[in-house]
């Protein structure tokens, strides 16, 4: 099928290439001109230089995909591209935005005959070659039009169609609440294995863990990965822990729902604690997420102060 994508950061860019790799036409846009021909070259896409150049280059039913940072930034570009597309075009946000956000959308953009489809998608840098975990939300008839793209994207039962508009970004929040937990367990458990005065090899620790453990995870194989890489102290990386809205919108829906979250909600607030005081549990936190998701790790300073 032949497609759009708006948005050529580490997901997106990766993205684009997995889908020109299955066969499928793809025009790239991203308001870095320079990224857009960079991504259009590594992919063997169409390069687009303006919203209308990428709208003009598809054809009805017109299918355009979007990674970009929730918030205003998705609004603006899903406002921007609906004011260019035609009834019965689709539009897809494969970020994380706020399901709440998602199903006044998709209201919104209903009335004017275009749909939504929220595809929460799970695999950061690496889902280039493993593929992307997709948790998709919207009208059936919508998501079968997207579908070819779909299963590109997915490893094999890698993608499902979990409900209506806003349920793939439900699905997608849960998702990541759970890893706060899953991360902050590791923390905790990595932390007091390196303060045990034992001499332990924390990365054997982690490869051994792997096999035949029933702690065994893809984090864990990261986790040995990010010890390989930056030495078994963290030295370099300072333990300061973003969270990107995913986790407090969890707990705030556990809240909402009268449901019992207590793990979910204190490994959000460890991520706040990060900010504060230095923590080797919250280095080990921050390596992860390097590892997996790309996601910027800061510095620290020579001698193990923190860079500014």
């Amino acid at each position: 099928m032949r497609l759009g994508m708006v948005g050529l950061g580490k997901m997106g860019g990766n993205m684009a290439q997995r889908l020109t790799r299955g066969g499928h036409e793809v025009v790239v846009h991203d308001r870095d001109e320079a990224v857009t021909r960079t991504i259009a070259q590594a992919a063997g896409a169409r390069a687009a230089t303006s919203l209308d150049e990428l709208v003009g280059a598809l054809e009805a039913p017109r299918v355009v995909w979007v990674m970009v940072p929730a918030g205003g930034a998705t609004e603006q570009v899903l406002q921007d591209l609906a004011g260019r597309m035609q009834p019965g075009d689709v539009l897809i946000d494969g970020g994380n935005s706020n399901f709440h956000d998602t199903q006044r959308r998709a209201t919104d953009l209903a009335g004017r005959g275009i749909h939504l489809i929220d595809a929460g998608t799970s695999g950061g840098v690496w889902g280039l070659e493993n593929g992307y975990c997709l948790m998709v939300g919207g009208d059936v008839d919508a998501v079968g039009i997207c579908e070819p793209a779909f299963l590109t994207l997915a490893p094999r039962d890698g993608y499902a169609h979990v409900g209506p508009n806003g349920a793939g970004h439900f699905t997608k929040m849960v998702h990541n609440g759970i890893e706060y937990g899953l991360l902050q367990a590791y923390a905790e458990g990595f932390e007091i294995l390196h303060k045990s005065g034992m001499g332990l090899d924390l990365r054997r620790i982690a490869g051994l863990w792997n096999h035949g453990s029933v702690v065994r995870s893809w984090l864990l194989e990261l986790l040995e990965r990010a010890y390989a890489t930056e030495g078994q102290e963290l030295e370099r990386i300072r333990g300061w822990v973003a969270d990107s809205g995913e986790g407090r919108w969890t707990v705030q829906t556990a809240l909402d729902l009268d449901v019992p979250a207590p793990v979910i909600t204190l490994s959000l607030q460890m991520r706040f604690l990060s900010r504060q005081d230095e923590s080797y549990g919250a280095q080990v936190i921050a390596a992860l997420r390097n590892q997996f998701g790309g996601h910027a790790i800061k510095e620290a300073a020579p001698g193990g102060e923190a860079a500014p």
